[in-house]
This record gives C-alpha cells, sequence and structure tokens, in this order.
C-alpha cells in the first residue's frame, strides 16, 4: 500500500514547528556557549588569585617541609583557609613532585602519579590548561614558580561551572520541549482556523458536484456562507472566487434552461405550423386520386373536374404557405450564423419611401404618413433584407389594427452617428402580457390585435434578426392609442474617414 499523503495542514505545522525548533537550538547553543565562556573566565580569575596565594604559602612552607620530612603541598596548606575543590601539586628542584585536592567535607586525597603527569603533559606548553584527571574530577590549572625554583600547580574544579551548564542544558530541553508542544497546539488551532474556509469551499464544491446539472431544471443554490468568504484574506478570496463562479454557472444553466424551453416551444410551434398545410395537401390530394378514379363516369367528368381543379388549387396554396415557412425557417437559421447579409451603401430615406409605396394598396383603409429628410441617409447594409423590415414592421402594423387606424413611417438621424426608423400606429395597442415575447419566433398578439390574415409568426423575428445583424436593435413601446416600434442602426462612415482602397 502506498503511503497516505500528508494534509496541507500537517505539512504547515511540520514546517513551522520544524522551523521554530531551529531557531531555538540556535538560541540554546549560543545562550549556552556565552555563558560557558563567563562562567570560565570569571574561573580562571579566581585560580590566578588563588595561585598567588599557594605560590606564597608554597614558598613558607619549604623549610618546615625540610626540617620535618611532610609532603610540601600539604604542609603548605596547613592552617589556610582554602576553598572546595583547590588542586595543589608541587614538583621541588630534584625531587619528585606531589600534591593533593580538597573535597568538600574538608579531606586532602593525594594526588596519584597518572594525575601528576597529566598535569605535567597539559602545562607543559600552556600556563593555564585544563585538565580530566585519571582519578577523576576536570579542573582548570596554572603553573607558577617560588622563588627558589619550586614549580607550583593550582588548579580549581570545573564541577560548579559543568553543572551550571548541565542545569541550563536541561532547564533549556525542558523549556524547549514544553514550549514547542505548546507551539504545536497553537499552530494547530491557527492552521485549522486559518484552513477552515477552504474546508468550507470543498464542502461546498463535493455538494456541487453531486447535483445533477445535465438535465432537466437546474439551480445551484449551494454557496460558501459570507462569514467563511471574507474577500480581506487570501483564503476568504478563494470562497469569493467560488461563489462568483457559481454565480456564473447557475446563470449559464438558467440560460441554458430557458433556450431549451424555447427549443421545444420552437419545434411544437414549427411542428403545428407545418402540420396544417401537409394535413390540407393529403386531404386535397387524396380527393384529387378520387375525382380522377370517377372521371371515368360521363355523367360526373364535369363535377369531378371542377372538383380536381378546386382540389388542386388548395393543395398549391398550401405548398407555397409551406414553401414560406421553410424560408423563413432557412433564413432565420443563416441569420442565426451572420450569413445571408450582402453589404453595400443603402439610402435609408429612399427605402423608406419606397417600403411605404408598397404598403398602401395593401390597406387603402387605413390612413399612411411619411417624415423623412430630405437629404440622403446612408449606411452600409444589405439593401434587400432592410426592405424587408421595413415591410414586416408596416405588414404588422396594418394587420393588427383596425380601419382608420394611421400608421406613420419616419426616419431621423442623430447626433451619434445612428439612424432612427419608427413605425406608429393609433391602434389599440399589444398585450403588456405578450409584449416581451413580440420578438421570438412563432410569436403572435392575437390577444389585444385581432388579426385578419394569417401569418407563420416569424417576421418580427426575422426583423429582429435581420436588425442585429447590421449591428442595431429594435424594440416596441404600446400603450392603448400608441404604439412605436423603434430601429436604430449605425450610419456608414463619411467618405473622408473611409480607409483609402489598397493599390
Amino acid at each position: 500500500m502506498s503511503a497516505r499523503p500528508l494534509s496541507l495542514q500537517a505539512r504547515l505545522m511540520a514546517a513551522v514547528i520544524g522551523f521554530v525548533s531551529l531557531i531555538l537550538v540556535i538560541v540554546a547553543i549560543i545562550t549556552s556557549a556565552t555563558l560557558g565562556t563567563s562562567l570560565e573566565q570569571q574561573l580562571t580569575e579566581r585560580l590566578g588569585s588563588y595561585a598567588a596565594s599557594t605560590t606564597k604559602w608554597v614558598a613558607n612552607a619549604e623549610p618546615a617541609a625540610a626540617l620535618t620530612g611532610t609532603q610540601l603541598a600539604e604542609r603548605a596548606l596547613q592552617g589556610q583557609r582554602v576553598p572546595p575543590g583547590l588542586l595543589l601539586a608541587v614538583f621541588p628542584p630534584g625531587q619528585s613532585g606531589s600534591g593533593v585536592t580538597i573535597t568538600a567535607s574538608g579531606q586532602l586525597p593525594t594526588l596519584t602519579s597518572g594525575d601528576l603527569f597529566e598535569l605535567t603533559e597539559a602545562l607543559r606548553t600552556s600556563r593555564v590548561a585544563t585538565v580530566s584527571l585519571p582519578s577523576g574530577g576536570s579542573y582548570l590549572a596554572t603553573v607558577t614558580q617560588t622563588t627558589t625554583g619550586t614549580i607550583v600547580v593550582t588548579g580549581l574544579s570545573r564541577s560548579e561551572v559543568l553543572g551550571t551548564l548541565g542545569s541550563l542544558f536541561t532547564v533549556i530541553a525542558l523549556a524547549t520541549l514544553g514550549g514547542l508542544l505548546l507551539l504545536a497546539l497553537t499552530t494547530a488551532l491557527t492552521i485549522s482556523m486559518g484552513l477552515r474556509p477552504l474546508r468550507a469551499v470543498a464542502a461546498t464544491a463535493t455538494r456541487v458536484a453531486g447535483q445533477p446539472l445535465d438535465r432537466g431544471e437546474v439551480s445551484i443554490t449551494e454557496r460558501v456562507p459570507d462569514f467563511e468568504a471574507d474577500p480581506r484574506t487570501e483564503v476568504g478570496r478563494v470562497g469569493v472566487a467560488l461563489n462568483t463562479l457559481l454565480d456564473h454557472v447557475d446563470s449559464s444553466l438558467a440560460a441554458r434552461q430557458r433556450n431549451e424551453e424555447r427549443m421545444r416551444r420552437f419545434v411544437a410551434d414549427a411542428s403545428h405550423e407545418l402540420r396544417t398545410p401537409l394535413a390540407s395537401i393529403r386531404g386535397y390530394s387524396e380527393l384529387s386520386l378520387k375525382a380522377l378514379k370517377q372521371a371515368q363516369d360521363p355523367d360526373l367528368s364535369a363535377q369531378t373536374l371542377e372538383s380536381t381543379t378546386s382540389a388542386m388549387e388548395r393543395i398549391q396554396a398550401q405548398s407555397l404557405r409551406m414553401t414560406r415557412l421553410v424560408e423563413d425557417l432557412l433564413l432565420l437559421a443563416r441569420l442565426d450564423e451572420g450569413r445571408e447579409l450582402q453589404r453595400s451603401d443603402v439610402d435609408l430615406t429612399q427605402l423608406a419611401v419606397e417600403a411605404l409605396t408598397d404598403a398602401q394598396p395593401t390597406a387603402l383603409d387605413h390612413e399612411w404618413e411619411l417624415e423623412v429628410p430630405g437629404d440622403p441617409v446612408m449606411l452600409s447594409g444589405d439593401a434587400g433584407r432592410l426592405h424587408q423590415v421595413l415591410a414586416n414592421l408596416l405588414a404588422n402594423a396594418r394587420t393588427h389594427t383596425p380601419a382608420g387606424t394611421t400608421i406613420t413611417l419616419s426616419l431621423q438621424t442623430t447626433a451619434d452617428s445612428t439612424a432612427v426608423l419608427r413605425v406608429h400606429d393609433d391602434g389599440p395597442g399589444i398585450d403588456p402580457e405578450v409584449r416581451d415575447e413580440l420578438f421570438a419566433r412563432f410569436a403572435r398578439g392575437d390577444a389585444s390585435r385581432a388579426r385578419k390574415t394569417g401569418g407563420t409568426g416569424l417576421g418580427l423575428a426575422i426583423a429582429k434578426a435581420i436588425v442585429e445583424g447590421h449591428g442595431g436593435t429594435i424594440r416596441v413601446d404600446s400603450a392603448p392609442g400608441d404604439t412605436t416600434f423603434t430601429v436604430t442602426l449605425p450610419l456608414a462612415a463619411p467618405e473622408a474617414d473611409r480607409p483609402a482602397p489598397a493599390q
């Protein structure tokens, strides 16, 4: 089995504790070295003071020791106030050396020959040296000489210094261990609180991942709580970013749902529109076949011929209706793909005059008015499709308004190089319930406008697609007695501003 990777929290804790441990070790080493140096310096100063005294004591004790035959070191220390841990070794000229140490109980153990040898070797090249005696103990020793040539070695035990350093190391180790334990607990709590927003982000993402987003009506309501998404912190900004992403995904899914519903409605409407002419074609074709079979009867031939002719006319009419519907659907599909527009210079003034002239004979019971500027209004666009836009808008106004309605087509320009076309009528208006869907495919305003002629419900959708293909907009404002379709189109650049053709 592979080892389980450490969590982010564990890695952060290990890094922090390791770094702090390194700092504490460095501080402990520096502190111990500094204190050890200070204690050794103090011991050296005390040793110098005692060395002067022991040298004098040895010089004074030499005559008496020679007369009594006692060891010179013991004789020199008799009657003197000496501290425990003092070492004294003497090497008279021409004689073997001797030495003693002072214990805490005041006894004077004699130095062995091995101790004396170690003292001699350590002080052979240095006046002051640290000596570890074979009999036990570590001493800081120095060498002096009396006027008679006797070599005097004075030493002070380093046990106090070593004990102090040992206690210091123990205290530092315990303090470091306790500090690390406290640091680990504090770090764990701090990191846990700091990473809590990330856990909230992960939990939110997990819940969202478990939702079925590939079908049906979808709405993502899961969000990182506001108190876990504080934009003032780095981790909190992750929660803010996830909430922003979820908002965007939620709106995208809602748009997808609307598009799917619109597509289903579009398919249903298209199927309904196509079913009617297809049913008529089938019925009249069956009637024609039946009539042709009956044509063999001389008495029924005239009646059969008339019936067949009528059926064929109906078939042709329904075929034309279905053809127009299919052509409109094809046009919308091509406009959605950015195709079907053939651009050239177009005079909107002339286009408006022609559109109104074509519309007037179709509704002589309406009042028609035209308001256009005297100068040409030029833009770059598809003249045929723009004419189709005006024709659809005028036909819409004519079809859904009663006799006597005044329909006005106006054209004007604005200061921001935009042409504004308006088709206004004083008819009954549009039902507010269908106004928002008026430019949708197969939309009709039957609720408020009596339709006199059949239609596919694609005229305004085509007009909207053409206008948007020219970079313009189309909208409707309607109230009883005041309905206006407004089309805005960007004007062509003046000749002086157009780029020169390539040579």
